[in-house]
C-alpha cells in the first residue's frame, strides 16, 4: 500500500471509523493524547505494536533503552519533570516482568506512567506458548502488576481498544496519579477493526476536587488561632502545582514550611520561611520546628516513617498534642498515621486557594504579627543548622564528603536546573544540603527509593524539558545499577550531566549495619585482599561516548563541573568520595530492630519504639 493510501486509511480511522489494527488504535490514541514519546524494548511480544509507531499520521519517536525497568523509569522521570505523562512499551514474559520495580516506584510515588506490553494471542492463552505465566490463570502476568499499579486491562477484542485507552488515561491522571497497565495480546496487536478515538476531553473528569466548607472554615480558624504553626509540603503539593498558594499561605500568616522528600522543591529554599526537611535525614531545624509546633497543617504528604522519624514523639512530628490539617487528594491517607483535627479531602491547590479566600486581610497581618518572636526562634535555628552543614559542605578533604561536589554544583547549576537524586547516602545529603528553588527541579524516588532508577529518570527528565540543564546526582552503587542506560543519551544526543559520587560500595547500607550490629556484610565493594574495588567510571564513560573526568581534588570541581554543563552532550563527572563520614546527617530517627543477639543498643531502640504515634 502506498504511503498516501496508508494516511488515507489512518486519517478515515480517527474519523469515520474504518478500519484500524490494534497497534494503529493505541499509537493513534497515545498521539491524540499528547504522549511525545515512547520508551521502549522491541520483542516477537510487541514488535507489531511498535511497528504501528511508524504509520503516518501515528509517529511517534520510539526512545531505545538497554533494560526494560529503566522504560518505566525514564517514564516516571518525564512526569515528575513535567506533570505530563509517557508511555513505555515491552514485550511478553520477562520483558514484561522486568518493568515490576518501575511500576513500583511509580505508584509508590503516585507517577501517572502507562505500561503496554505485549501477550501471547488471544487463541494460545493458556497452552504454555513462549513466555507466558499460565500455572494458575491464563496470562497470569497483569496478577503479577495488580499491587503496583492503579488498574490494569486484558485486551480481548481489537474494538476494545479505544475505549479502553480512553478509560487508562482517565484512571492515570485522575484523583492520585499513578501507573497503569496495558497487556495487548499479539493477535489484538495485528488484527483490524472499524475504531474511532475517542476525544479525551470527553471522556475525563476536568477540575479540581473543592473542600468542604465547613472543613475549610474549621481549618481557617485553627490557622489563625495557633501559636507555632507549621505547615508540611508533601509531594501532592507539587503535583498539584500548588506551590504559589502554599508560598502565599505562609506569607500571610508567619507560618513556617517544612518539606518531605517529594515535596523538597515546594516552597523556595532561600525563602526566609522555609524551616528545612524533616524526617530521619532531615534538618535539625525542620525537625526542630516541627515537633515544636502545635498544629500541623500537611498538604499532600503522607506522613511515611522516613518523613515523621518513624512517627517517635517529638523527633519529627509530635501528634498529639498537635493538631493535624489533613489535606490530600486520597481519602486512604486522611487519619492514616496520625488523628486528624480536620481531615480534608481535596485537591491540595484547591484546599490552600480556599483556606486564602477564607481569611481576610486583617486577620493575617494579626496572626503574623503574633509570630514575630516565631519567626525569630526559626532563623536562629536555620542559622545553626548552616554552622553545621558547612563543616561537611565547605571541608576540603580528599576523598570527599558527599555535600562538598553537592556545594559547587549549586554554584555552576541554573537556578531552574533539575537534580534527579538516587538512593542512599546522595539522596539524603542532597535533601539536607542541595538547595533548590522551584517545583520540579529536585526528583528523587522517595517511597519506593529504588536503586537503578536515577540514570533513566534523569533521561525522561531531558526529554521533558530540553531548554533546563539536567543533572543525575548519585553514589556508584545506584549508578552500577543501570549505567548502560547512558548509551540512550549517546545515541539520542541527550545532554545529560551524571555526577557520580565514588565511595566502592553501599555506603548508606554499610552506616545502618554498622549503627545496629556494630559489624557490616556485602555492603562493600573490595578484592580478595580486602584493598576497595572500583571501576575507573570516567574511562567508562568515555567508552560509551560521554565526555567524562575523574575529580580527586576540591580545587577541580568548580571547573570540571562547568565543562561538564557546557559540553552540549552527555558527560560523565566521577568524584572519587570517602566511605566514612561521607554521607548525611541523621537527626531524626528511623526504627531499626536490634537482633536479640546484639545487647548494646536494645535500651535504646525499646525506648524508641515506646514513643512511637503511629499505633
Amino acid at each position: 500500500m502506498s504511503e498516501r493510501k496508508a494516511k488515507d486509511r489512518i486519517e478515515s480511522g480517527s474519523k469515520n471509523g474504518a478500519r484500524l489494527t490494534g497497534g494503529q488504535i493505541v499509537a493513534k490514541a497515545l498521539k491524540t493524547y499528547g504522549v511525545p514519546y515512547i520508551s521502549a524494548i522491541p520483542g516477537h511480544g510487541c514488535w507489531t505494536l511498535l511497528d504501528a509507531f511508524l504509520e503516518p499520521g501515528s509517529e511517534i519517536p520510539v526512545i531505545q533503552v538497554m533494560h526494560e525497568q529503566s522504560a518505566v523509569h525514564l517514564a516516571d522521570g518525564f512526569y515528575r519533570a513535567s506533570g505530563r505523562p509517557m508511555a513505555a512499551v515491552t514485550s511478553i514474559g520477562p520483558g514484561a516482568t522486568n518493568t515490576i520495580i518501575g511500576l513500583g516506584t511509580c505508584y509508590a510515588d503516585s507517577t501517572a506512567t502507562m505500561l503496554l506490553t505485549g501477550g501471547p494471542a488471544t487463541h494460545m492463552r493458556g497452552h504454555g506458548v513462549m513466555q507466558e505465566l499460565e500455572r494458575f490463570h491464563s496470562s497470569d502476568f497483569p496478577r503479577v502488576v495488580e499491587g503496583v499499579t492503579k488498574r490494569h486491562w486484558e485486551v480481548s477484542r481489537v474494538d476494545e481498544l479505544p475505549f479502553i485507552m480512553h478509560r487508562a488515561f482517565s484512571t492515570m491522571l485522575s484523583g492520585r496519579p499513578g501507573p497503569v497497565h496495558v497487556e495487548v495480546p499479539m493477535d489484538v496487536q495485528a488484527e483490524a477493526a472499524d475504531a474511532t478515538i475517542h476525544p479525551l476531553q470527553e471522556r475525563m473528569a476536568f477540575g479540581r476536587v473543592r473542600a468542604d466548607q465547613q472543613a475549610i472554615e474549621k481549618a481557617a480558624a485553627l490557622l489563625l488561632k495557633a501559636k507555632r504553626p507549621v505547615i508540611v509540603a508533601g509531594g501532592g503539593t507539587i503535583t498539584a502545582n500548588a506551590s504559589p498558594e502554599l508560598t502565599k499561605l505562609a506569607e500571610r500568616l508567619g507560618i513556617p514550611v517544612v518539606t518531605t522528600w517529594n515535596g523538597k522543591g515546594a516552597i523556595s529554599e532561600d525563602h526566609d520561611l522555609f524551616a528545612g526537611s524533616v524526617g530521619q535525614t532531615g534538618t535539625t531545624c525542620g525537625n526542630a520546628i516541627a515537633s515544636g509546633a502545635d498544629l500541623v497543617l500537611s498538604v499532600g504528604c503522607r506522613f511515611t516513617d522516613w518523613s515523621a522519624s518513624s512517627w517517635r514523639k517529638g523527633t519529627s512530628f509530635s501528634i498529639p498534642p498537635a493538631k493535624l490539617i489533613h489535606i490530600d487528594i486520597d481519602f486512604q491517607e486522611i487519619g492514616k498515621n496520625y488523628p486528624t483535627e480536620v481531615g480534608i479531602v481535596a485537591d491540595a491547590k484547591s484546599a490552600l486557594a480556599d483556606l486564602l479566600e477564607a481569611i481576610s486581610p486583617q486577620q493575617s497581618k494579626t496572626a503574623a504579627a503574633a509570630r514575630v518572636g516565631y519567626f525569630q526562634e526559626l532563623q536562629k535555628l536555620k542559622a545553626a543548622w548552616e554552622k553545621q552543614l558547612a563543616s561537611r559542605r565547605d571541608s576540603n578533604e580528599a576523598p570527599f564528603t558527599s555535600q562538598r561536589p553537592l556545594g559547587e554544583l549549586r554554584k555552576v547549576l541554573e537556578r531552574n536546573g533539575i537534580v534527579v537524586v538516587g538512593s542512599g547516602n546522595t539522596q539524603g545529603a542532597v535533601k539536607q544540603s542541595f538547595p533548590v528553588y522551584e517545583p520540579r527541579t529536585h526528583l528523587t524516588s522517595g517511597s519506593f527509593s529504588s536503586m537503578g532508577w536515577a540514570v533513566p529518570a534523569a533521561i525522561g527528565a531531558k526529554l521533558a524539558c530540553p531548554d533546563r540543564q539536567v543533572v543525575c546526582v548519585l553514589g556508584d552503587g545506584d549508578f552500577m545499577q543501570s549505567f548502560q542506560e547512558i548509551a540512550v543519551c549517546v545515541m539520542h544526543n541527550i545532554p545529560v550531566v551524571f555526577l557520580v559520587q565514588n565511595n566502592s560500595g553501599y555506603m548508606s547500607i554499610r552506616g545502618g549495619q554498622r549503627k545496629i550490629m556494630g559489624r557490616h556484610v556485602a555492603s562493600e565493594f573490595n578484592l580478595p585482599n580486602g584493598k576497595p574495588y572500583s571501576p575507573h567510571f570516567a574511562e567508562v564513560g568515555k567508552n560509551f561516548g560521554l565526555e567524562a573526568w575523574r575529580v580527586e581534588q576540591p580545587n577541580d570541581l568548580n571547573r570540571v563541573l562547568r565543562k561538564a554543563l557546557d559540553t552540549g552532550g552527555p558527560a560523565l563527572v566521577e568524584v572519587m568520595t570517602a566511605r566514612d563520614a561521607a554521607g548525611p546527617f541523621v537527626p531524626g530517627w528511623w526504627d531499626f530492630p536490634v537482633p536479640a543477639y546484639v545487647a548494646e543498643g536494645q535500651d535504646e531502640y525499646a525506648e524508641g519504639r515506646a514513643l512511637e504515634q503511629h499505633m
